[in-house]
């Protein structure tokens, strides 16, 4: 039996997957800690400055002249990140995305080749330990390296535990799984506004965000590795003897699976090299997706991010801007699914759609005055900006996981996570365009968003299409086709007026 009529025998969503999904998940609370921590550490507070003339002030001379006027513990406060000091926080968060773009590129295609369960539980180890070198910086350069650091273990970890989330699935229930990662990422952000309201010390509140790293840490050393990793490689018997465990604690009998005997090299293609990142490039179908892909995922990611490092600054409570970001992304979720299930929908037009209302959203900020008093102010329509483009992250997710074959699903994942960090890493600096003019911002994520949405047309729909195992399952493009085809019949009227 192939993969899919033995997770239909193990049980495609059973007690002991269900618990097995439950702990990768909820490294996604973790994650959205870490992502958010530099809003809170990071914060601002209002000050004067003690001098008569504008001249430039040294990192010595600012100790001396300022002074804060809000009570606050923070970054800022303990290290005088104010004027020509100030970029320093915004690139300590995007010091975090760096780390989050070099572990995609590293953390991905090791996952392929050694397996997700080491890469998993290696980058969680090691952003724990990072994250609590974080809460005893002594400066502010090894503040600004630890973030990296975390940043470089979170980048593969939060793509690995995607990854198994789906692969200890049955592939009717991957879009369920995929939105449950998005779902307690927001829950995560929620809870960052909440910790920060009553853990304010700068350093305390980053001991507490790293603290569940621990916990599910431990909860996740006795998950398996990927059976369908296991398969792709070859190792049928290891895949056989993982499915039968999770048929065990499912209450399934399965002592007779077994699975069809292929070579990995089979699996791959006509040779072992066909699996790598250079096909991403090579393979005609999948260098086509990857190109529009990376835009789609860079699109959003620079307006969800911007949207939600920028929440801190927008008018009014600065813990309640934060839990709100998170708790209004919770409806995209439900509704995202109700549509990229429909026939009429699915996974290509639901993204396109979500994309562009998230563009237009942020459109009509720019003839809406900044006043909390109205019923419809700019702070309501980046809230409904961030809910659609919520959805279509999520959608990214889902999706892209469908369109790359298993042998290469993480490297495709992997790149596509890349520039997807890239838009990360310019986030931080898009909210502080203000400067240039109150509309730059959302002018920058409107443009994103609806050129990301047009792109994201040019895909393939993969609802109820079953899913590739290898390269060779991908076909050949649609102009591919058109040419062979052409050849058969030219190949053809050769033969005939040869015979004739």
């Amino acid at each position: 039996m192939d993969l899919e009529e033995a997770f239909q025998v193990v049980g495609q969503f059973g007690s002991y997957q269900r618990r097995t999904v439950a702990v990768l998940v909820l490294t996604q609370v973790y994650m959205a800690c870490q992502s958010m921590l530099i809003v809170l550490v990071g914060s601002t507070p209002e000050y004067r400055i003690d001098q008569k003339d504008d001249v430039p002030l040294s990192q010595q001379e600012l100790v001396q002249h300022v002074t804060f006027t809000e009570d606050m513990d923070t970054i800022v406060t303990e290290w005088f990140l104010v004027k020509n000091q100030a970029y320093k926080v915004s690139l300590a968060g995007s010091l975090f995305f760096a780390g989050l773009l070099i572990g995609n590129m590293v953390f991905g295609p090791l996952s392929d080749k050694i397996g997700r369960r080491p890469v998993y539980l290696t980058g969680l180890f090691f952003g724990v330990v990072f994250g609590y070198i974080t809460a005893v910086s002594p400066s502010f350069e090894v503040f600004a390296l630890s973030r990296f650091l975390v940043g470089l273990m979170n980048g593969g970890i939060g793509l690995v535990c995607f990854v198994l989330t789906q692969e200890f699935v049955g592939k009717p229930y991957w879009a369920m799984t995929g939105t449950l990662n998005s779902v307690t990422f927001a829950i995560g952000i929620a809870l960052v506004g909440v910790l920060g309201y009553f853990v304010q010390p700068w350093r305390s509140l980053a001991m507490a965000a790293n603290t569940p790293g621990v916990l599910i840490f431990l909860l996740s050393l006795s998950l398996p590795e990927s059976p369908r990793w296991l398969y792709a490689q070859g190792q049928t018997e290891k895949a056989e003897e993982v499915l039968r465990f999770m048929a065990r604690r499912n209450g399934s009998p399965a002592n007779s699976l077994m699975l069809q005997r292929v070579r990995a090299a089979k699996l791959g293609g006509t040779d072992n090299k066909d699996m790598g990142v250079l096909q991403l490039a090579i393979h005609p179908v999948l260098r086509i997706r990857t190109m529009v892909l990376m835009y789609v995922w860079y699109a959003c990611s620079l307006v969800y991010y911007g949207l939600t490092l920028g929440s801190g600054a927008t008018s009014g409570n600065r813990y309640v801007n934060i839990s709100m970001s998170g708790l209004v992304e919770l409806p995209a979720y439900p509704i995202c699914m109700y549509f990229i299930s429909k026939q009429w929908a699915g996974r290509r037009k639901s993204l396109s759609g979500f994309l562009c209302l998230a563009g237009s959203a942020c459109l009509c900020t720019m003839f809406i005055s900044e006043n909390p008093g109205r019923l419809v102010d700019v702070t309501s329509l980046a809230l409904l900006g961030k809910l659609m483009v919520s959805a279509a992250f999520n959608i990214i997710y889902v999706y892209t996981a469908e369109l790359y074959p298993t042998v290469i699903r993480n490297a495709g994942l992997g790149a596509c996570a890349m520039s997807c960090r890239v838009g990360g890493i310019l986030a931080p600096f898009i909210p502080s365009m203000r400067t240039l003019h109150a509309s730059m911002p959302f002018t920058v994520f409107c443009l994103s968003g609806l050129s990301a949405g047009g792109l994201g047309l040019l895909l393939p729909e993969t609802l109820n299409r079953p899913s590739a195992e290898t390269l060779d399952d991908l076909g050949s493009p649609r102009h591919v086709r058109v040419l062979e085809s052409i050849a058969l019949l030219y190949d053809d009227d050769k033969r005939k007026s040869n015979h004739k």
